[in-house]
């Protein structure tokens, strides 16, 4: 069975910074392309980042390029997704998925992130 846990999240002032976890297992992580998408209140799922199964290869939608950093460590199995410079409108639960650029719907838990002074 396929897990995806995230972790990671929690309020943080305009500017702060978080590190979101996301564990995995039931599946070949090494050999799966993995992506991040977030979903605030009222709206949809949007995709924010995916990276290659070796981490070589990174892609960021253009509201988090700069500030955002995805990355993976296949030895624990683990996707993280470091989050810099946040601002209001990052506010959204942030979930991992398998997979390349794509906007499913989640079917793990998220992990919320709220920035708000």
């Amino acid at each position: 069975e396929v897990q995806l846990v995230e972790s990671g999240g929690g309020l943080v002032q305009p500017g702060g910074s978080l590190r979101l976890s996301c564990a995995t297992s039931g599946f070949t992580f090494r050999s799966s392309r993995m992506t991040w998408v977030r979903q605030a209140p009222g709206k949809g799922v949007e995709w924010v980042s995916s990276i290659s199964t070796g981490g070589a290869s990174t892609v960021y939608a253009d509201s988090v390029r700069g500030r955002f950093t995805i990355s993976r460590d296949n030895a624990k199995n683990t996707l993280y997704l470091q989050l810099n410079s946040l601002k209001t409108e990052d506010t959204a639960k942030y979930y991992c998925s398998m997979g390349w650029m794509v906007a499913d719907t989640p079917r793990s838990q998220g992990t919320q992130v709220t920035v708000s002074s």
